[in-house]
């Protein structure tokens, strides 16, 4: 009997568990079927700071169709703007302005055919500079190593020219964006150069950021 008992009794406690489970409100199937799925909206976000004529990597998710990504100075209506890029990817990226100041990331699209800013993040920009890194001399027709780092803009560029050239001379050149060092071919003219980063970014247009002598001999 007492085995039997302990028998019964267990048996009967399986059952009650059963049962208070079974009671057991279904707390997530009830919400999957009263609840509403709201629609999340585009997202945009990127630094608020960076250097003038860097570029600036935005991540943008959920943004409509047709979408651009602007920066333009904080009082500037909708359809006013420095720079417009259409993001081809989650992380585009934009160049910026290339005079330190306050502008305005905005996530815009097109409403009754004019411009709507969907979003906007403020954007600080610090005043740009650049270095430079190369002998001092070397002989003509000679090989000449550089580095050049700076804000590293898609146009930005590193060139050898006569120390009284005019900004927009050319020479012999690379480009920071696509690798800050590079090996340049001195002139066969003997006499003084000088190495110049210059920056080429929106607002600013051409800055030469630094300069270094370089003697051809």
């Amino acid at each position: 009997m007492t085995t039997g008992g302990r028998r019964l009794t267990g048996a009967l406690s399986r059952r009650m568990l059963l049962l208070a489970a079974c009671s057991l409100p279904t707390v997530s199937g009830a919400q999957t079927k009263s609840g509403k799925r709201v629609a999340e909206g585009p997202a945009l976000s990127a630094a608020k700071t960076i250097m003038a004529g860097a570029p600036l990597s935005v991540f943008v998710s959920r943004a409509p169709q047709g979408a651009r990504l602007a920066i333009a100075r904080p009082d500037d209506p909708a359809q006013t703007a420095i720079v417009v890029v259409e993001p081809k990817n989650t992380v585009p990226a934009l160049p910026t302005p290339g005079i330190a100041g306050t502008y305005e990331l905005r996530l815009t699209a097109e409403r009754e055919g004019a411009p709507t800013v969907l979003l906007r993040q403020p954007l600080v920009t610090t005043e740009p500079e650049a270095t430079l890194a190369a002998p001092e001399k070397l002989g003509r027709g000679q090989h000449l190593p550089v580095r050049g780092i700076g804000p590293n803009g898609e146009l930005d560029r590193v060139v050898l020219v006569t120390p009284d050239a005019p900004i927009e001379a050319e020479g012999p050149r690379f480009f920071p964006a696509e690798n800050v060092e590079a090996t340049l071919e001195a002139p066969d003219e003997p006499g003084l150069y000088e190495l110049r980063y210059l920056l080429n970014a929106p607002v600013s247009g051409l800055r030469i950021l630094a300069r270094r002598p370089v003697r051809v001999e």
